[in-house]
């Protein structure tokens, strides 16, 4: 299972108290999933200007596993934008994606429906995997998984 940012910050949105008690269902089960993250995701984290918050979010990925971003993932990342998965101006989503792909992770959760959890994305991730010889992925919210 690999989690992309908005799965950490709804743990602690109060703003959305559905997906926040949907996504704390999730953290409830992660202890039946290999759960992953990658530097995309402690980027991001990092960049959060609520420190407070970012602090929370630091503590709830701490125990997670930590994927890099390599060269290939880099590559497959600017297909899903070349081939529109990813609009070019969100790259750190097409990394998030990209990243769970060459890792052979089962399935990316995400709350963004912007860009990553929609169908557009989902149908092009998966021609560019098969163009790409990489294993498909599942594309999905907590709430799906759950």
């Amino acid at each position: 299972m690999y989690l992309d940012t908005s799965v950490i910050s709804a743990r602690f949105d109060e703003r959305n108290p559905e997906r926040k008690s949907l996504t704390e269902s999730f953290f409830a089960e992660k202890g039946n999933f290999e759960t992953f993250i990658s530097e995309i995701t402690v980027a991001e984290i990092e960049r959060t200007p609520d420190i407070e918050l970012r602090s929370k979010m630091k503590d709830a990925v701490a125990q997670f596993s930590l994927l890099a971003l390599t060269d290939d993932v880099e590559r497959v990342a600017s297909e899903y934008i070349r081939y529109d998965a990813v609009p070019a101006g969100y790259p750190e989503d097409a990394y998030h994606i990209a990243i769970a792909a060459i890792n052979e992770i089962d399935c990316l959760l995400s709350w963004n429906f912007r860009h990553i959890v929609r169908r557009k994305t989902r149908d092009r991730v998966r021609r560019v995997n098969t163009l790409n010889n990489l294993r498909q992925i599942e594309i999905m919210t907590p709430a799906e998984l759950l």
